[in-house]
Formats: C-alpha cells, structure tokens, sequence
C-alpha cells in the first residue's frame, strides 16, 4: 500500500530505486510488489525515455478507483465509530 499511495500521491517519475531508498525497503521487495500492483492493474511500467534500462511507474485508472473506494470506506469507518 506504501508503494502505491507514493505513486499515486507523491509527484514521479518514480523508479524502483527511487521507491526503494524513499520507503528504505530492498528493490527486489519493491519489484515483488510492483509484479502484484501491475496484475492488478494498480501500477503501469513504461520504460524511461532518456535511460532505456530504467523504467518509470505511473498510476492507472483502475487504481485511482480502487483507492477512492478505499479512502470512501475510510470516511465511512471513521464516522461510524464515533
């Protein structure tokens, strides 16, 4: 979850690397997650333009969905227990 609200709510272009060191986590844990998000269509890979060995994330549509779903059951949670 980490990793996508950094894709989603942090200005990129993200890398493994550059999610690997801003979330101190190792890249191969980075790229396990990315595999799962990119099933899901959560995360999209491109590759970078400028360096072809790199690729650069970006959100999707399905996952600005599902994460206005979830901030909705958020809200929603909150409000019943109080």
């Amino acid at each position: 979850m980490a990793i996508m609200m950094t894709v989603y709510m942090d200005s990129g272009p993200h890398t493994v690397r550059g999610l690997s060191a801003g979330l101190n986590i190792s890249k191969p844990a980075v790229t396990r997650a990315l595999d799962r998000l990119g099933e899901l269509d959560f995360v999209r890979r491109m590759k970078d333009p400028d360096d072809k060995r790199s690729v650069l994330l970006r959100p999707s549509v399905p996952g600005s969905v599902f994460l206005t779903d979830f901030a909705e059951l958020i809200v929603k949670a909150s409000k019943t227990s109080d």
